[in-house]
């Protein structure tokens, strides 16, 4: 997957925006229902530098789920700068399909939303985790 398809990725969930808030180089795309108000309080389901190589992003993940798939995957890191529990490092290099990046994106996306309010969550659609 490339910068372009993962900006596209991230920017297709409902409610997504990017900002800016760690300067021009870092995207950080965020989830905030439209009802939500200010940008500074959507909430952060995935960060990357898309001009980096190899690309990588930062997502959320269930503890459980990131160590095992640290153990099988060798592009999955615990995220540079956060919670290595709760935030893993994807690299972006072609070892990992489109589908599984976008399956880790979907579940960084579902674990933010299912932590908003419920009017927000409503106000998004979001019916609940994929899996």
């Amino acid at each position: 997957m490339d910068a372009r398809a993962l900006r596209s990725l991230c920017l297709g969930f409902p409610g997504a925006y990017e900002d800016f808030p760690f300067g021009p180089e870092a995207s950080v795309f965020k989830v905030r229902a439209p009802s939500g108000g200010d940008e500074r309080r959507g909430r952060m389901f995935a960060l990357s530098a898309l001009d980096s190589a190899p690309l990588s992003v930062a997502l959320k993940c269930d503890p459980v789920l990131a160590v095992q798939l640290r153990a099988v995957h060798p592009e999955i890191t615990g995220a540079w700068h956060m919670s290595k529990k709760h935030w893993s490092d994807v690299r972006l290099d072609g070892n990992l399909t489109d589908e599984d990046v976008r399956d880790l994106v979907e579940d960084s996306y579902d674990l933010v939303v299912a932590g908003l309010p419920r009017a927000q969550r409503e106000a998004l659609g979001w019916s609940g985790l994929a899996r």
